[in-house]
């Protein structure tokens, strides 16, 4: 199945957390920022408040974000919405994000089984699904969003998934995805155990899927997966990977 959230050339580049190296990482003004750059596709995570209101944030309390010991599904919107960070709001929603920026492709990492559904009623409101991949490290939170969003909501796969089919591609026994895994999003490595391999990439190639790979912030990194053949580099140092894709004629701005 064609998604729509991969219209356009590759290899991809996401501004992770909006670019998280510059310390206001998931606000409004990182992706404004990101946006202003040429940034296609940012890289954001999800948390529900104690109302269910899809906030976005990546640390379920705000003690690195805003020196509180405050957990956001303990808040209410109301609550949360006074705490500011230089001057703004310290967590935007996610439906005033997908408001503000309605050609932006973001890449949201579902951080809890609680904002599942308050997530996919948010894009759905938005009339954002085709510009939104669903992402989680949770095999059973992904199933949960792919039920609630439909198969032309795309999606990537969570640990178990990507352990199956890393398997698939050592042992050529054959695997089943679900329509609507648009990536396989993965580290270079877990630990010391590699999680990229050519054969890897190559098998993911085949069975029609792309390959977006986490965090990389390193330039001479980023120039070997490039090399590699992946599809797509997640990064914290968006000025970084900007300047890495222009030298090679691939960033479109």
């Amino acid at each position: 199945m064609d998604l729509a959230f991969l219209d356009g050339p590759r290899p991809r580049a996401f501004a992770h957390r909006g670019g998280a190296a510059k310390g206001d990482e998931n606000t409004a003004a990182a992706f404004a920022r990101a946006v202003a750059m040429g940034y296609r596709y940012v890289e954001t995570d999800v948390h529900a408040t104690a109302d269910g209101i899809p906030v976005v944030i990546h640390d379920a309390r705000l003690d690195r974000l805003a020196g509180r010991p405050d957990t956001i599904a303990d808040l209410t919107w109301a609550d949360l919405s006074t705490i500011r960070v230089g001057g703004e709001s310290a967590v935007p929603r996610l439906d005033e994000v997908l408001d503000a920026w309605p050609h932006l492709r973001f890449n949201i990492d579902v951080k809890s089984g609680a904002v599942v559904e308050p997530a996919v009623t948010a894009i759905q409101r938005a009339g954002a699904g085709d510009r939104v991949l669903l992402a989680s490290f949770s095999d059973a939170r992904l199933a949960r969003a792919r039920a609630l969003a439909g198969p032309r909501v795309a999606t990537s796969l969570g640990m178990r998934g990507v352990a199956r089919l890393r398997l698939a591609s050592l042992t050529g026994l054959p695997v089943r995805l679900p329509e609507s895994v648009a990536a396989v999003q993965i580290p270079v490595r877990q630990g010391v155990i590699p999680v990229l391999t050519p054969r890897f990439l190559e098998y993911v190639h085949r069975i029609g899927r792309e390959v977006h790979v986490w965090t990389i912030d390193d330039p001479e990194e980023m120039r070997r997966l490039l090399d590699l053949g992946v599809d797509g580099i997640m990064t914290d140092r968006v000025e970084v990977l900007r300047d890495v894709y222009s030298a090679r004629g691939l960033w479109l701005s």
